[in-house]
C-alpha cells in the first residue's frame, strides 16, 4: 500500500522526528567460502549458498547499500597433505586461507565493506598489508571464516612494518582458541584465535601450510560474547591471558545491555578503532539455528543476538564481519535449514544498518 496525500506528510514528519538511528549508506562486498575441512562434518560448504537463498543481498539492497556479491571462492584439496600432528588437511587449509585473504583484499582495497559466508570456522589470522592507512582497517580482516580465520592478503606482504590496529568481537559458542597440543580433535576450526594472538606464537608448533601468516592481535584487543561450551586446555588459556569473555551465564546475570556496555568501553576507550565481528550461528540457541554442526543448548536469544550486531553497527566502526557454520545438511528439515539461513541473514542486515523499528520505508511509499 502507498499513502499519499496528509497521512502520508504526517508519517514522514514522524519518522524524520522519531529517534531511529539513522542508516550510512555503504558499499558491500559478498564474498563466499564454501569450505569445510576445518572439521569432520560435510554440509557447511553449502552454508553460503543457503544464505544467498534467503535473500541477504536483497535485503542488503534493501537498505541502500550498493551490494557486490563476488561468488562463491574456488579451493582445491592438495594430494600430498598428511596430518601434522593431529589437525588434518593443513596444507589445504592454508592455501584455502590464502587465497580467501587475496580476493576480500581486493574487494576491500575497492573501499568495500566485506561479509565473508562460511563455510566453517577455522582461524582467524591477519598479515601485514601494504596500503593507504585509510584502507588499512578494511583489508586487516580477512576473515578465514571457513575455520573462522583472519588471513591477511598475501604471503608477500608479511615484511611490511606497519600492522592494522583492530579489535574482534567474537561471538560464538566456543572460544576457538584451542593449539594443536590441547585440540581434542586437532580440527583447525576449532584454533583459529591461537593463530592470530601475539602472547601465544611461543606456544604454536609450525603448522605446514600456515608459515607465511603472523600474528597480529593481542589479547586485550579480543571480546568474547556467547561461550557455554569451552576445553580445558582453552579454560587454561583464558584465564592465563585475561581475554575478556562474557559466558551464557553472564549474559543471564548482566543483561545484554550491560555486556555490550563493558565490551566496547574494553575495546573502544583508548581511541577509536575498526571492529571486525565474527559471528558463528551455534552462537544462538539450537531451537533458532538448529541447522550447524556442534549445536549447544542455552544459547543466545533472538533479541539478545541482534542487540549485539546493533550496537555494534552503531558505533559506526565495523570494518568487515564473517557469518559461518551455517550447515544445510544437518538441518531436519527444510523448515530447519530456512530459519537458520533466515537467521545469519538478519544478522548480517542488522550488522549493516537494517533496524527492528522500521526495515524499509519504501512499502509504505515515503
Amino acid at each position: 500500500m502507498v499513502l499519499r496525500g496528509p497521512l502520508s506528510r504526517v508519517l514522514k514528519s514522524a519518522l524524520s522526528s522519531c529517534c531511529l538511528p539513522s542508516r550510512a549508506h555503504l558499499s558491500v562486498a559478498i564474498v563466499g567460502a564454501p569450505f569445510s575441512k576445518g572439521q569432520k562434518r560435510r554440509g557447511v560448504e553449502l552454508g553460503p549458498k543457503a544464505i544467498r537463498d534467503a535473500g541477504l543481498v536483497e535485503r542488503l539492497t534493501s537498505l541502500e547499500n550498493a551490494v557486490h556479491d563476488f561468488g562463491d571462492l574456488t579451493f582445491e584439496h592438495l594430494e600430498d597433505d598428511a596430518r601434522y600432528m593431529n589437525v588434518p588437511y593443513p596444507r589445504t587449509v592454508g592455501r584455502a586461507n590464502q587465497i580467501l585473504s587475496e580476493a576480500v583484499s581486493r574487494a576491500v582495497g575497492a573501499g568495500q565493506t566485506a561479509v565473508m559466508l562460511g563455510g566453517d570456522h577455522r582461524h582467524v589470522v591477519m598479515q601485514d598489508l601494504s596500503v593507504s592507512p585509510d584502507l588499512t582497517h578494511l583489508i586487516q580482516i580477512i576473515s578465514f571464516f571457513f575455520f573462522k580465520q583472519l588471513t591477511w592478503p598475501s604471503a608477500r606482504l608479511q615484511d611490511t612494518p606497519s600492522r592494522p590496529d583492530l579489535c574482534l568481537i567474537w561471538v560464538d559458542a566456543h572460544a576457538d582458541i584451542n593449539t594443536p597440543m590441547t585440540s581434542p580433535s586437532g580440527n583447525l576450526h576449532g584454533q583459529p584465535v591461537a593463530f592470530m594472538l601475539k602472547e601465544l606464537q611461543d606456544k604454536m608448533p609450525a603448522v605446514p601450510g600456515f608459515s607465511w601468516l603472523k600474528p597480529f592481535l593481542t589479547a586485550r584487543d579480543l571480546v568474547y560474547i556467547g561461550l557455554r561450551d569451552v576445553d580445558p586446555g582453552e579454560h587454561v588459556i583464558l584465564k592465563n591471558l585475561g581475554i575478556q569473555c562474557f559466558t551464557m551465564r553472564d549474559v543471564d546475570k548482566l543483561g545484554m545491555q550491560r555486556v555490550m556496555e563493558v565490551t566496547l568501553d574494553h575495546l573502544l576507550a583508548r581511541k577509536q578503532r575498526p571492529i571486525h565481528l565474527s559471528f558463528d550461528i551455534d552462537a544462538f540457541d539450537p531451537t533458532l539455528a538448529p541447522a550447524t554442526g556442534t549445536p549447544v543448548n542455552g544459547g543466545l536469544t533472538y533479541r539478545e543476538g541482534i542487540y549485539i550486531t546493533e550496537e555494534i553497527h552503531n558505533t559506526g566502526l565495523l570494518s568487515a564481519m564473517d557469518l559461518v557454520e551455517v550447515n544445510p545438511a544437518l538441518g531436519a528439515s527444510p523448515e530447519a535449514v530456512e530459519a537458520t539461513a533466515g537467521l545469519a541473514v538478519d544478522v548480517i542486515a542488522s550488522s549493516l544498518g537494517q533496524t527492528r523499528e522500521l526495515q524499509d520505508t519504501k512499502q509504505l511509499g515515503l
